[in-house]
């Protein structure tokens, strides 16, 4: 009986919880509440503010841009010259593949080895004989004129076979649904047409066209990319069907820098890793196209010689200086 009588009990214990448990609750939240507002609060808005001061500083950054006299600064513009789109995706694949070094002296490398192809590319890199006598003793830091004969035959080869070579971009990225794997395999079909990896010693032929799954940020492969693929806004010239959220910044010193210093990678050095960290920052502030912004950034960072430190002089102007790492204090 006294067992029974204990359970007897207890019903009458969970009622009056029962009861009162509305009302603790709703008395615990509203005393709560507003505590708990605060706090989150107080943790989101430095966040909120920095990204949205982030942005703002892009985007002025974006609209100030000069782009009719940067474009003609930038290897991009040869592109431009041309209407064919067989012939743009091959004068842009030469462009990117010779851009690096001294910005005058590869701009004047990238017109001499069109000069010398004429005007319909295209047609020309058909005959690998042709394009072998046309580029006879071109030279451009450590190329020599097999390794651009090895990339153009390469590139057009593929191109005749895919119909484009954004469609053969377009299918390894279908098939593999990774960036990186599918641009490792457009690589590596382009390099056996053209006879590249058969100089795997090479360095010439090795570093012309990349194997961008061994780490490096592959900075003149994710430039093709960007002004095959973005939108046509008088810069990139959206040739291939290939959504730009899928796309990585071009991550050079320029760029690389900048990141740094406006806290959208705390990553040194131009990897792979830190285009990944800098396109998901972008991302956050437009998801469809996240690397809009690389071209106007890249542009003020060779205007400003951006520094690794507080520089009254270099830094007077700069658009990104109001969310610059240096002069946060």
């Amino acid at each position: 009986m006294r067992a029974r009588g204990s359970g007897e009990a207890a019903p009458r214990r969970r009622d009056a919880a029962v009861k009162a448990a509305p009302q603790q609750r709703t008395d615990a939240a509203v005393k709560a509440a507003p505590q708990q507002r605060t706090d989150a609060a107080v943790k989101a808005a430095p966040q909120q503010r920095t990204d949205a001061a982030v942005k703002a500083a892009l985007d002025g950054v974006r609209a100030r841009c000069a782009v009719e006299e940067r474009r003609a600064r930038d290897p991009v513009s040869f592109v431009h010259r041309y209407t064919d789109p067989a012939d743009q995706e091959l004068v842009a694949l030469i462009a990117a593949s010779l851009a690096f070094g001294n910005v005058k002296a590869l701009h004047a490398k990238i017109g001499e080895a069109l000069d010398r192809l004429g005007p319909e590319i295209a047609l020309t890199a058909d005959d690998a004989r042709a394009v072998s006598a046309r580029l006879r003793g071109f030279r451009h830091r450590i190329y020599r004129d097999r390794d651009l004969v090895g990339l153009i035959v390469g590139a057009r080869r593929v191109q005749r076979a895919s119909g484009s070579l954004g469609a053969a971009f377009a299918a390894e990225l279908s098939r593999t649904g990774d960036l990186r794997q599918a641009l490792g395999a457009w690589v590596r079909a382009i390099r056996r047409a053209g006879g590249l990896d058969r100089r795997p010693d090479d360095r010439g032929a090795a570093h012309i066209l990349p194997d961008p799954e061994k780490g490096s940020a592959a900075k003149r492969l994710m430039l093709l990319l960007r002004w095959m693929i973005r939108p046509a806004d008088g810069v990139d010239l959206g040739l291939w069907p290939v959504p730009p959220s899928a796309l990585l910044i071009p991550v050079d010193t320029h760029i690389e820098k900048l990141g740094y210093n406006i806290g959208l990678t705390d990553r040194r050095g131009a990897t792979w890793k830190t285009a990944e960290e800098i396109t998901a920052a972008l991302r956050g502030f437009d998801p469809a196209d996240p690397v809009k912004y690389d071209f106007a950034l890249c542009h003020l960072g060779m205007l400003q010689q951006c520094p690794s430190r507080r520089d009254p002089v270099r830094c007077q102007g700069c658009g990104v200086k109001p969310v610059c790492r240096h002069w946060d204090e």
